[in-house]
């Protein structure tokens, strides 16, 4: 039984959280594009959700960074491929509104537009491992470890 459990939870945890994606509005692009848009009609409510989801993780984000303090791959210096990506994802993020859980969600129920995303971002995630190298624990490139 146990074994079925543990089998299950990963299942059950992507279920509660496509759920909490579709009640949130998070998988409607233009509700992100609105909460993205703070020079024009800005839609301040997927602040809360982050908020929200931000309250719930914290605890658990802290009770693992005092259990892997004295690992140093855990912590990275920001570095040319941090920004890069981080710049990437975000101008994705704003241009499509959907970012990757969203859009799997999505893809998820059919959503041509969200089908498209999930192709160009297992693309890009190809290129990445294809150019720069498969990213391993604690961030570092596989060619870094050796």
């Amino acid at each position: 039984m146990k074994r079925i459990l543990v089998s299950a939870a990963p299942l059950l945890s992507g279920l509660l959280f496509g759920l909490g994606l579709m009640l949130s509005g998070m998988t409607q692009p233009a509700k992100v594009q609105g909460f993205l848009d703070v020079g024009g009609l800005w839609d301040p409510s997927l602040a809360l959700v982050m908020a929200g989801a931000i309250a719930v993780a914290l605890p658990f984000f802290q009770w693992s960074m005092r259990r892997d303090a004295a690992d140093p791959r855990v912590s990275r210096p920001i570095d040319r491929q941090l920004v890069i990506g981080s710049l990437l994802f975000g101008v994705g993020w704003g241009l499509s509104g959907y970012c990757p859980g969203p859009a799997l969600v999505m893809a998820g129920s059919g959503a041509g537009e969200a089908l498209l995303y999930v192709v160009a971002m297992g693309v890009g995630m190809l290129a990445g491992n294809r150019f720069i190298g498969p990213i391993g624990p604690g961030g570092q490139n596989r060619q870094e470890r050796t």
